[in-house]
């Protein structure tokens, strides 16, 4: 069985379920050494909701996938205790680190809770509990990964935001589709300083996730979860899929090509040839029938043959929303 990874070191943040999970084990079956981070069990989500994993099943998931993998609990909005983290795998690897994945996100329920009311209405805090961890905390683990990576200057090392669709579509409220696009500008901005550098960033769109809380909502039309719209989920893509994304890019005699870029998953998928794990091929974001659904034009969607997509060029307009 060929192990692409071996010999690599990968830390993936907010692992303990959902896409995390799904790309350290991708990275561990790929012979990657990975570290993975969540919250201590009397905080996590784990600990109100049995049918999520935590973080030590998480790691024992890995290791049964032939992979190294070695769980540690932060408090991702403690910047301190990040930086000690960091500190602690560096001293484990002997600064060495090839990979690290920003996914640490603590507002999923908060985001489905289906809570419509306007900005001005909410509690400003709305704020921190989106983006402090989903942000903030994103750009100081890139700025300690980067200081381990560029001390290996002859590996090609990555950095890679999860970030999401909601950075050019209004989804679930203000503060999350700004922290989005904001992680796609700090992957652009920080490749541009990383450019003649080993280190390449990225921002990763994936589709719509089966994730374990998402079909959870689902099943139960929890929050907001069971409106048509949201209905595209069920043939979502798995948490795995996005690793499957950062093993093939990082693969890539040429990575430094996709430097700056954000990137969609099926994208990705399409350009390496090949699919998910049940042997699917997702949808794409880009696909016009996906963003009507997703937009909440279900029935005009219904109509729209599945292979009329947006071109590349198309999204970053929309993402920079200039209107003249």
């Amino acid at each position: 069985m060929s192990l692409p990874l071996s010999g690599k070191f990968a830390i993936v943040t907010g692992a303990s379920r959902g896409i995390g999970k799904g790309i350290a084990l991708q990275l561990c079956q790929a012979g990657c050494t990975v570290f993975i981070t969540g919250r201590k069990p009397e905080n996590s989500l784990s600990s109100k909701l049995t049918y999520l994993s935590t973080l030590q099943e998480t790691a024992q998931d890995c290791r049964d996938r032939g992979g190294k993998c070695l769980p540690f609990y932060v408090d991702h909005s403690d910047i301190k205790e990040v930086e000690k983290f960091f500190q602690k795998v560096a001293e484990i690897t002997g600064n060495k680190l090839d990979i690290l994945v920003n996914n640490v996100f603590s507002a999923v329920t908060n985001c489905g809770s289906g809570d419509t009311r306007k900005f001005f209405e909410k509690d400003p805090e709305l704020w921190n509990d989106i983006n402090n961890v989903g942000l903030q905390n994103h750009y100081y683990c890139n700025v300690y990964a980067s200081r381990i990576m560029i001390q290996n200057p002859n590996d090609q090392c990555l950095l890679v935001n999860v970030s999401s669709i909601g950075g050019i579509l209004y989804l679930f409220n203000t503060a999350y589709g700004v922290g989005k696009i904001a992680k796609d500008r700090m992957a652009a901005d920080m490749g541009v300083e990383l450019k003649d550098t080993n280190i390449s960033a990225i921002s990763l769109w994936p589709g719509a996730v089966r994730t374990e809380l998402i079909m959870h909502m689902l099943e139960t039309s929890d929050g907001n979860w069971g409106s048509e719209q949201n209905k595209m989920f069920w043939e979502g893509e798995s948490t795995e899929f996005p690793g499957k994304c950062i093993v093939a890019i990082f693969n890539d005699r040429n990575m430094k090509g996709w430097n700056s870029s954000t990137v969609i998953t099926a994208d990705i998928g399409n350009y390496y040839k090949f699919r998910d794990i049940d042997g699917r091929k997702p949808a794409n974001l880009r696909e016009f029938k996906s963003l009507l659904n997703l937009t909440g034009h279900t029935t005009l969607a219904s109509w729209i043959p599945s292979w009329v997509m947006l071109p590349g060029w198309m999204i970053a307009v929309w993402q920079n929303k200039i209107n003249y």
